[in-house]
């Protein structure tokens, strides 16, 4: 029997080892776009089935420019997933986001540089919209559900996405703040494109883990990152563990899933075989 689930959840591999996951099972799955980052692991949440990926492999040896978003959203595709959560540490560039309070941005501004962002290409064209990146619908039950739990919480706000995986410099953190960007991060921008791209209701969770390096007196360090997001990681275990089996009673108001509809620019017929079959599962 082929498993399938209608939420995935991509992060750390930390993030599936949560008492209340019952059956748990490896599972690996062939793309067109080569690898996952690891092989994902289903298990259900009181009795919700859930999909969870090692963004970063489990042994976290995955660069943030070399993490296989293609293959990896493709995969929870193909496995039924209609709502990724994204759980990523950040730096926060604003005073009121501490380290250990959660953030669920509203906006991203993409300053990578090296990866690829899209399922297209090779004689494929399509544009989507981007206006409003993110799922709030999903978003706000998951805030709402934090700060019952009393998790220090903020609704919206821009991350900002670098390339990595070096930190800022001084000047770098200090431009940022003056944006008004809210948190730093290297992963979202590029998966959140993707996983639109899918069809794919996204919904990220920033863990800030430090105040980058704008503040004279604190510096980030990985030691410092690792220290606070092992604190994170418990109270987003918990989370999860009581949005995932209401997900299934929320009624999106968006388009995600209806973002192809009219998108795609290059006609099928001008399309070869091989590059349908590829893209099949994202373009119907």
């Amino acid at each position: 029997m082929k498993l399938s689930a209608s939420v995935g959840v991509i992060g750390g591999s930390g993030l599936y080892d949560i008492e209340e996951i019952k059956d748990k099972k490896e599972i690996s799955v062939k793309t067109p776009f080569g690898k996952t980052s690891d092989k994902l692991v289903y298990g259900k949440i009181s009795g919700t089935p859930v999909i969870f990926v090692p963004r970063h492999g489990r042994k976290h040896s995955i660069l943030p420019t070399d993490i296989p978003h293609q293959a990896n959203m493709w995969a929870l595709k193909s496995l039924g997933v209609k709502v990724v959560i994204s759980v990523s540490a950040v730096g926060s560039l604003k005073q009121e986001l501490a380290p250990s309070h959660f953030v669920f941005p509203d906006q991203f501004v993409d300053e990578s540089k090296l990866r690829k962002s899209t399922f297209f290409g090779n004689g494929v064209v399509a544009h989507i919209t981007m206006s409003h990146p993110f799922c709030m619908d999903y978003s706000k039950v998951m805030y709402e559900h934090s700060k019952k739990l009393g998790i220090k919480s903020h609704m919206g706000g821009v991350y900002v996405c670098m390339e990595g995986p070096q930190f800022s410099t001084k000047a770098e953190s200090k431009y940022h703040q003056r944006q008004g960007y809210s948190v730093i991060g290297m992963t979202v921008a590029t998966e959140c494109k993707v996983a639109k791209e899918a069809g794919l209701h996204y919904v990220p969770v920033s863990l800030v883990t430090d105040y980058d390096c704008w503040k004279e007196e604190d510096e980030v360090s990985q030691s410092k990152v690792i220290e606070t997001l092992n604190k994170n990681i418990q109270n987003i275990k918990k989370l999860l563990v009581i949005v995932i089996p209401k997900f299934s009673k929320v009624k999106p108001q968006c388009s995600c899933e209806t973002i192809m509809n009219g998108s795609l620019v290059t006609a099928k017929n001008h399309i070869s075989k091989e590059q349908i079959a590829k893209l099949k599962l994202i373009i119907g």
